[in-house]
């Protein structure tokens, strides 16, 4: 009596060319997804006083300067709405994707410890603080909330919109987030251009002036800015302004453009991460 055993064998391999993600190999890695998001969110808030609170703090220290020094020293025009109310609705959603963009970036560098451990699908560290972050945002939310109610603020059926451009708003870190961290692995330099980077798309976009102070004969091309379809949609949105799609979708076509080059330059760099970093 002979038995014949059979070996199963699992081969990795690099990915061969210019590839996208492989959304099926992601899927089955939900669970580590989830179990980083839940790290990052504790050791975020690890041995603080404060907490959460943080959350709703770091915005309004922002605001409260900012309608300080812009507001009412450099009298910037607001259309008409209370500098306030105009900053907070800008800085809200730009704390967000500042602050995921610069973890995201460097979430490969930060990682590295598990990097050649064992094998996962390498896209989870960008992804884990853009998603992390979102914790944050809904809990500064509720800053928005009572800054409009304040100030009487009704909101209309543009309301209905705001999950576009919250979808928005998270596929620019992510696509940014893929580029950079890709990058950081060989160039140690991405992580002081970041916060360089930061710093223009700041004043790069109405956040803390009015886009309609851009002459028409720009605003296309000022408008291929993603973070600026950001802005201008929550502000149409919790406003009620008219929602000048003209002007918002140049931003959804870069910030889709971001996405999926981003994840093909990432898919094609994570054959060398465990072998550059």
């Amino acid at each position: 009596m002979t038995t014949n055993n059979v070996i199963r064998q699992t081969q990795i391999q690099p990915p061969k060319g210019w590839e996208s993600i492989d959304f099926k190999e992601l899927y089955e890695y939900l669970d580590l997804l989830g179990f980083l998001i839940k790290r990052d969110i504790k050791v975020l808030y690890a041995q603080t006083i404060l907490g959460f609170a943080w959350a709703i703090l770091n915005p309004l220290v922002q605001i409260v300067i900012f309608s300080v020094i812009f507001g009412k020293l450099a009298n910037l025009e607001s259309d008409g709405v209370p500098y306030f109310l105009f900053s907070t609705v800008a800085i809200i959603p730009w704390t967000y994707m500042s602050e995921s963009m610069g973890a995201s970036s460097q979430s490969l560098v930060s990682g590295q410890g598990m990097l050649g451990k064992v094998y996962f699908p390498r896209i989870i560290f960008p992804l884990t603080p853009v998603l992390a972050k979102l914790v944050d945002f809904s809990i500064s939310l509720l800053l928005l909330i009572g800054v409009m109610i304040y100030y009487g603020v009704t909101p209309s059926l543009n309301l209905l919109f705001l999950p576009i451009f919250i979808i928005m708003m998270i596929s620019i870190p992510i696509g940014i987030g893929l580029w950079l961290s890709s990058l950081a692995i060989r160039f140690r330099d991405v992580k002081y251009a970041m916060s360089f980077a930061v710093r223009m798309l700041l004043y790069s976009a109405p956040i803390l002036y009015s886009a309609s102070e851009i002459p028409d004969a720009y605003r296309t091309l000022y408008s291929v800015n993603p973070v600026v379809g950001v802005v201008e949609g929550f502000r149409a949105c919790l406003l009620g302004t008219d929602i000048v799609w003209g002007y918002i979708y140049p931003g959804m076509i870069t910030s889709a453009l971001l996405m999926w080059t981003g994840a093909i330059y990432f898919r094609r760099m994570e054959r060398i991460v465990v072998d550059v970093i």
